[in-house]
């Protein structure tokens, strides 16, 4: 049974410790003549202050008895000597301890108020000249409207920095913008979860049928969908959503979509005579990426000049004999505004694009590489000995004049290339590769590199296949095997799973490797053998570094939540000389396998003398230090140390074993996948496929034969709803028939 709250009131007497980053601080208050040592997450309090705390006493090892206060009110000093204190320890700017004791002179207890709400009689105080006074009322105001937000948001239990956000976004009109409609703290840069909108505007007697409600709730289910990899939704699906989470009638619905509609806060398309409704950033970036590829796929003409003796030269200079195809990828690429080039492992991507790059260069283009992920960039700079970046670190993440995160290149700033040249294109959401294309000059020819037989990318939509799909833009498939790439059961059998046919399991002595078993708890068993005894001993590997463990699912007994616990037991038990943290889901402890899973533009990174913001979704690293006191964790992403305060750790799970769907990009030295029954939404070709591909020395499957088989056999991937294919037709010329027999004809 939990204990009940202990509740204790006084005057902050001193800070003893703040980090600004998390609003964590440990403080003395005086309460009642007893001083008490008090931590939690205070904010930005200052001396003089009153709290009111609810919390438990604690005893920390090294710095004795504490009050951990779990919930605090913060009120302003009621008296003179406190309000001096208050005004001296620099709460407000401008202001210090020899100015505070004149205001406090004149105005005596009644100097917070004269300053909240007459900021213009301080120019009665000696030494407060006109703009000094208009500087210290901004700056009053600003403290004000702030303690405002927080305190009206602090009654529904949301978080100060909703409140900080709030601010920002609305300033001085934040409250009375929240009394008319709380709805507005959904939106961009603020993002409270529609549920805790709802609670207040449940408080403040705001009709459940009000238009306001719909809208915002229409937009959260669209925002939760786009989170599964949707850019749109039927109408018909959402308005049978809506009406059910939000308990209304399809009139309420209607009236409500129908104004968002006049209002652009929500966008329709037309496909196959059925409606399709869209947030507008998605709407945006799906009609963007539509019109700048019918444009790029025009710039240069069809293949006009005979490339072969650059082609030639490229043989002759790398010892290299292309193939027939090979030729055809190289001249599409080198001729045209924009291509595609796909293919499966083995088929010789890689070979073909390092003479792309070749002879762009030998031209004196000047050719920038790309990827979504940190580990494809790196692993695409090893292929080609060229200098890759991850897409965002290219488009380089910045904040505008409103506080919000963009990029510092776009239309206005464009990239400095002549060529790009994007691996991984499979990973590629359209939000993503939107931003990418406004940065891009039109003249600037575009290279996509790309297995389309993957999983999609994890942010919404389909972009690969739906470019590919379309019939407009120039694609290259790389079918053939090569030789020293038939030697590889792990490639083979790839080829084997994406043509339809059962991979060969009998294999004992190559790279590929089966083991049967049926029973759930016994497969978990021989998994964590593999990875903690049986490989590291036979193959002198690092197990944390050299296995990676990629599963279906995240449920069950072989899923990544249990999993990663039995592993984390096995490969990084407890001890005295590691810190922990609690969290949610897992324990987490330094040395520990961890994977980002959200992109965070804020997080700051350092990499010897270089320092750049932001960890994105699949980042893989490891915890170097937890430390309990600052609640802060630092995490090393392939030599980036990153800083995450305690509330960031949530975006944060264990990665000794991960799902397939967050491998994408990512090539590991030994790869264990569990493959039992019982996951039939699961169980389909592609992700059998990216799973299967993700292996570079070393495959190993556990489980049963029929589930793999099934799997095979499915080729049904998830639906995503989404309209690019449809957009990129439509505003395509009535000559897209002749570049889509092309594309089929470079196949061959």
């Amino acid at each position: 049974m939990d204990e009940k709250p202990l509740h204790i009131e006084g005057t902050v007497e001193n800070i003893l410790y703040r980090n600004e980053m998390n609003g964590y601080a440990v403080v003395d208050i005086d309460a009642g003549g007893e001083l008490i040592t008090a931590v939690g997450d205070l904010g930005d309090v200052e001396e003089g202050e009153g709290l009111i705390l609810e919390g438990q006493y604690i005893n920390h090892k090294k710095f004795g008895t504490q009050f951990k206060a779990d919930y605090c009110e913060r009120k302003l000093p009621d008296n003179v000597v406190n309000i001096e204190k208050y005004l001296a320890s620099g709460a407000i700017k401008g202001i210090g301890p020899a100015l505070a004791k004149r205001i406090v002179n004149v105005f005596g207890a009644q100097t917070l108020d004269i300053m909240e709400n007459n900021p213009h009689r301080l120019s009665e105080i000696k030494g407060i000249s006109a703009s000094k006074c208009e500087e210290i009322a901004a700056e009053t105001k600003k403290l004000f409207s702030l303690r405002c937000i927080m305190t009206f948001l602090q009654k529904y239990d949301v978080k100060s920095q909703y409140a900080m956000n709030t601010y920002r976004k609305f300033g001085t009109d934040a409250i009375e913008l929240m009394k008319l409609n709380p709805y507005i703290l959904c939106g961009d840069s603020i993002e409270l979860d529609f549920t805790k909108a709802d609670s207040i505007a449940l408080d403040l007697h705001i009709d459940r049928n009000s238009e306001k409600r719909i809208i915002a709730g229409i937009q959260y289910i669209l925002k939760a969908n786009s989170s599964i990899g949707h850019t749109c939704l039927p109408l018909s699906i959402l308005c049978t959503k809506a009406t059910r989470a939000l308990s209304i009638g399809e009139s309420d619905f209607y009236a409500a979509y129908n104004s968002a509609l006049d209002e652009h806060e929500l966008f329709e398309y037309w496909k196959n005579e059925r409606e399709y409704v869209y947030l507008p950033d998605y709407y945006y970036a799906e009609q963007f990426i539509a019109d700048r590829i019918n444009i790029l796929k025009d710039f240069t003409s069809p293949e006009d000049f005979n490339y072969n003796l650059l082609i030639d030269i490229e043989e002759e200079e790398h010892n290299i004999k292309y193939e027939k195809i090979q030729r055809q990828a190289i001249t599409s690429a080198v001729s045209r505004g924009l291509m595609i080039l796909t293919g499966g492992p083995g088929t010789g991507k890689t070979t073909a694009l390092n003479a792309i790059i070749s002879i762009f260069e030998k031209q004196g283009r000047n050719v920038l590489l790309a990827a979504p992920t940190g580990r494809a960039a790196k692993r695409m700079s090893d292929l080609t000995g060229k200098e890759a970046k991850t897409i965002h670190r290219l488009l380089e993440v910045v904040y505008d004049a409103g506080g919000k995160l963009t990029f510092a290149h776009n239309e206005n700033n464009p990239l400095e290339c002549d060529v790009i040249v994007i691996d991984e294109m499979s990973m590629v959401d359209v939000i993503l590769f939107e931003k990418l294309l406004r940065a891009l000059r039109l003249g600037c020819r575009i290279i996509m590199v790309g297995d389309s037989d993957q999983l999609p990318s994890v942010g919404a939509g389909n972009l690969l296949s739906d470019l590919i799909e379309c019939g407009i833009v120039p694609v290259v498939t790389l079918k053939e095997i090569f030789r020293q790439a038939q030697k590889s059961c792990i490639i083979t059998n790839a080829h084997k799973i994406v043509s339809g046919e059962y991979p060969d399991l009998t294999q004992k002595n190559n790279d590929f490797f089966f083991f049967k078993r049926s029973d759930y708890d016994k497969s978990a068993e021989l998994l964590a053998d593999l990875a903690e005894n049986r490989l590291p001993k036979a193959y002198n590997i690092n197990p944390v570094d050299d296995i990676q463990i990629l599963c279906p699912s995240r449920k069950g007994t072989l899923g990544t939540v249990e999993l990663n616990k039995l592993l984390q037991e096995k490969l990084n038990p407890p001890s005295r000389k590691k810190t922990e943290h609690k969290g949610y889901m897992y324990i987490f402890r330094e040395g520990d396998k961890v994977m980002q899973t959200k992109n965070n533009y804020d997080i700051v990174w350092r990499k010897d003398d270089e320092q750049g913001t932001g960890i994105f979704n699949g980042d893989i690293g490891r915890i170097v230090s937890i430390n309990n006191m600052d609640k802060l964790a630092v995490i090393d992403f392939d030599g980036r140390n990153a800083v995450f305060t305690f509330d960031q750790l949530p975006q944060i799970e264990l990665a000794y074993a991960i799902t397939v769907h967050k491998s994408q990009g990512c090539e590991f030295e030994i790869v264990i996948i569990p493959i039992m029954d019982g996951f039939s939404k699961l169980s389909y070709r592609s992700l059998l496929y990216t799973a299967v591909t993700r292996a570079k020395k070393m495959l190993i499957i556990i489980g049963q034969e029929e589930e793999i088989q099934k799997m095979v056999d499915n080729n049904r991937s998830a639906r995503r709803y989404t309209c690019l294919k449809k957009m990129l037709k439509n505003d395509s010329p009535d000559n897209s028939a002749g570049l889509f027999s092309e594309n089929k004809l470079l196949e061959e």
